[in-house]
């Protein structure tokens, strides 16, 4: 642990971070407007701006970018690959729509390294921060909260290196932040870095795909617009919440983070950036008509506006959650071919593709990192004991590798890097580890400088371990 930071009573780090007020509507006269730190350790990367789409619950590489057309059948399943725009790259049947964008993709089928707990809380920290989880991970399980001291979210680390926005937040996360309290995944956040690097939270609806708005930093409900012009009476509010959620962070951060808040309610610059509502229909109806569709298309829109990081986490939709066995996202431990064919694999080729492909058209992709992952694969081998075994149909969590897709960014298109062996299980050419994968993102928007100071002003490494993927970039 890095002297400085502290873990009294290992009490939870709840983050209130930039989770604002109950039903504050965007898109319409209220702007965030805060900064970060200067921009530090900058070198030659092309993206100026990164979407990160993670699949919630651990998508199945096996089923969808690395398929085993040549394993016994109870491993390969009865998807069939087919061929894409990019030669030597196949897909899963179920993605035509992005079997035509693969010439934009780099597979890397090769992201390795056990987690030793096999579970969510624990692949979240290690995806999103490129640390191997430490001890707590492992005693705690899925009951591990975020922690004030916890290495910090790749994307906060871009949005504190990069240069202040004038009139958004430098780091969005939408549609929701995983997982419902208490169990809040931990990584997702700044953590040691401070509360005001924290994302910007974001709230989309299932039922209304349209509407974004900041959530609830739990006030009572009773905020009115007379409130929200008194700067004392919401930092009374403010205030109030800081000792209701028992914080871990230092004054100063609170500070600053009540500062940030204030910027966001009371600005008077209004913004349209969060108003998806103002694309034509046709374009619309090209992403497809559901929350992650759309927060796709919010991100296009805030790539567009400049915003440095951008993650849409995907929503899970509790109406599929009794048929998947899962939560209703990718932790598809029972009917996982039925799931992928009808809901998951559907909803995400055609939104996914018209992200590419709208990136592309607008001349954006170049400068726009996109990544998607997740915090795990499933387990090549059918079966999972906690719906049925085989007959069930299902795939356990696999930790021990799992595929990427990167697009755009000074990414080179049309390319796998790395393989597995014959079965999906682990890695057989070229492996990497998720700290290889976000310093592959920190490369591409030209962060070579990873040196941090703590809480005392004494210097640490924000990651000391992985290297960037060199052989992508083209």
């Amino acid at each position: 642990m890095i002297h400085g930071f502290h873990r009294t009573h290992r009490r939870d780090f709840l983050v209130a971070s930039t989770s604002l007020v109950a039903g504050l509507p965007l898109g319409a006269t209220v702007v965030p407007t805060f900064g970060a730190a200067p921009a530090s350790g900058h070198g030659s990367g092309k993206a100026k701006s990164v979407i990160l789409f993670f699949l919630c619950g651990g998508a199945s590489h096996i089923d969808t970018w690395d398929m085993k057309p040549n394993a016994p059948l109870d491993y390969r399943g009865p998807f069939n690959p087919i061929a894409t725009s990019a030669p030597g790259i196949m897909l899963c049947e179920h993605l035509p729509q992005l079997a035509q964008q693969a010439h934009h993709l780099a597979v890397v089928r090769s992201v390795g390294a056990s987690v030793s707990t096999n579970d969510h809380h624990a692949g979240y920290y290690y995806n999103l921060t490129g640390h191997v989880p430490d001890p707590t991970f492992l005693s705690l399980g899925n009951d591990r909260r975020p922690y004030s001291d916890d290495w910090p979210f790749m994307g906060c680390v871009v949005g504190q290196r990069s240069r202040p926005h004038p009139d958004l937040p430098n780091v969005v996360t939408l549609p929701h932040k995983p997982s419902k309290a208490p169990y809040t995944r931990p990584g997702q956040f700044a953590a040691r870095l401070g509360v005001e690097f924290d994302p910007f939270y974001v709230d989309g609806s299932l039922d209304q795909p349209l509407k974004f708005q900041a959530p609830s930093l739990s006030l009572t409900g009773d905020v009115t617009s007379a409130q929200l012009q008194s700067r004392k009476a919401m930092l009374q509010k403010l205030n109030q919440t800081r000792r209701d959620l028992d914080r871990a962070a230092e004054d100063n951060q609170w500070k600053k983070h009540q500062e940030r808040t204030m910027h966001l309610l009371l600005s008077s610059k209004a913004t349209e950036a969060f108003n998806v509502e103002a694309e034509t229909a046709s374009t619309r109806e090209a992403y497809g008509t559901t929350v992650n569709a759309m927060s796709l298309l919010l991100a296009r829109r805030l790539v567009e506006a400049e915003v440095p990081f951008i993650t849409v986490f995907w929503k899970e939709n509790e109406a599929i959650a009794d048929a998947c066995k899962s939560e209703g996202a990718w932790d598809t431990h029972g009917n996982n071919f039925g799931c992928l064919q009808k809901h998951l694999l559907p909803e995400f080729d055609r939104a996914f593709s018209a992200l590419l492909q709208d990136l592309h058209q607008r001349s954006l992709l170049d400068q726009t990192l996109v990544m998607v992952t997740s915090e795990m694969g499933r387990k090549p081998k059918i079966g999972d004991p906690r719906s049925g075994g085989p007959g069930g149909a299902g795939r356990d969590h696999w930790t021990h590798c799992q595929s990427v897709l990167l697009a755009g960014g000074g990414i080179r298109g049309g390319q796998v890097y790395g393989a597995t062996d014959r079965y999906a299980e682990y890695p057989a050419e070229n492996p990497v580890t998720p700290a290889d994968v976000a310093k592959t993102v920190y490369r591409a928007v030209g962060i070579d400088n990873l040196q941090a100071k703590d809480t005392q002003g004494r210097p640490y490494h924000l990651l000391e371990e992985g290297r960037p993927i060199e052989a992508l970039f083209g």
